[in-house]
């Protein structure tokens, strides 16, 4: 495992903290980082979570999770970034199990060059962050199951498409 230096940081085109491991699986692509792993069909990617009312910020390494609708941040993190919970939902989990959770927010969300406030359901400490269908959906980006990455729409490269019909 290595870190990235503050001056290797400072050359990317996008936020990385300083200091965030990597390892020797890790790579990037047009500019996204991709977190290369033994699982498959699972893909993971690295986002940065910041609250636009307190600037504070944080990098994570984080599911891609194409079953999921919401974003899922783990109640330290929430806690770290001085999110607020604004709300409650009931929430059917993967094993069917319906569980209450809290809702915060607004919350900045980045991956690659893309960006967007949204809101996040709160998980338990130290869970898996995961990145659901809203935020795929907002920031037009694509999963590829085979290849295990996410990209930009092939019809949007530059700038997120949202349809309004």
């Amino acid at each position: 495992m290595f870190f990235l230096e503050p001056s290797v940081c400072s050359g990317m085109r996008w936020p990385i903290t300083p200091g965030f491991p990597l390892t020797g699986l890790d790579y990037f692509k047009n500019d996204y980082l991709y977190k290369k792993n033994k699982t498959m069909g699972e893909i993971r990617t690295i986002i940065i979570i910041k609250n636009p009312k307190s600037d504070q910020t944080v990098t994570l390494d984080a599911m891609i999770d194409t079953g999921s609708v919401m974003l899922l941040l783990p109640q330290d993190v929430v806690e770290e970034i001085g999110l607020k919970t604004i709300d409650k939902r009931i929430v059917v989990l993967a094993n069917e199990q319906k569980v209450e959770m809290n809702i915060a927010g607004p919350v900045l969300v980045r991956i690659g060059k893309r960006k967007m406030n949204t809101d996040c359901l709160v998980g338990p400490p130290g869970c898996e962050p995961l990145v659901g269908q809203i935020v795929m959906e907002a920031l037009d980006l694509i999963a590829d199951p085979v290849k295990r990455i996410i990209t930009p729409r092939p019809e949007s490269p530059f700038l997120p498409t949202l349809k309004l019909k």
